[in-house]
């Protein structure tokens, strides 16, 4: 994740090329409820987010500047729709979201966010997913989100500066040994 940016706009075309891409992810039924809000004047997403007292002690200045914003959304209601359909009516998911014991509209769209981010870095640029938390209310009202759609999170895009890693990332990786279980007959 790259959290210090340089301002310069993307090459023409690149975002459309990414975000073509990420929508191309698996999608759960191929119900496609994951859709993209762009914000290209960052400091419009920033007012709805970082309050002005707040920006001098944030700790990552440069994501600031990024010059992309890709707010990510999702439709939950698109898979109640979708599995009410005759080819999967018999799953009993087109009764509501409760039926669904996994939301996959949450699942469907990391892996389109896992897509933007991969292309991104592909592409050679720098990107950070980050979450909306206490603020989606805000930020679906000030971006004129579309009724139903749930933020799963923002992806900032630009060409990266030099960066320092998060905190996070001294943390070690987990063996191996602790991740993988084989199934096997009790």
């Amino acid at each position: 994740m790259c959290r210090n940016f340089l301002s310069d706009p993307l090459p023409d075309g690149l975002l459309a090329e990414l975000l073509d891409r990420a929508r191309r992810s698996p999608s759960a039924g191929n119900t496609q409820a994951v859709e993209f809000c762009v914000v290209t004047e960052p400091d419009h997403y920033w007012r709805l987010t970082l309050a002005p007292e707040r920006r001098a002690e944030f700790p990552w200045p440069g994501l600031l500047v990024a010059p992309v914003l890709v707010v990510v959304l999702t439709d939950p209601e698109r898979y109640v729709q979708r599995y009410a359909e005759p080819d999967k009516s018999h799953t009993g998911l087109g009764e509501g979201t409760d039926a669904w014991p996994v939301p996959y509209w949450w699942v469907d769209a990391g892996m389109a966010v896992h897509s933007l981010l991969l292309g991104a870095s592909a592409e050679g640029l720098g990107a950070c997913f980050f979450g909306a938390f206490e603020h989606e209310a805000a930020v679906a009202e000030g971006l004129n989100i579309p009724e139903g759609r749930r933020i799963v999170g923002t992806v900032a895009l630009g060409h990266p500066a030099a960066d320092r890693p998060s905190s996070s990332a001294s943390r070690p990786r987990r063996s191996l040994d602790e991740i993988i279980h084989y199934g096997s007959p009790p």
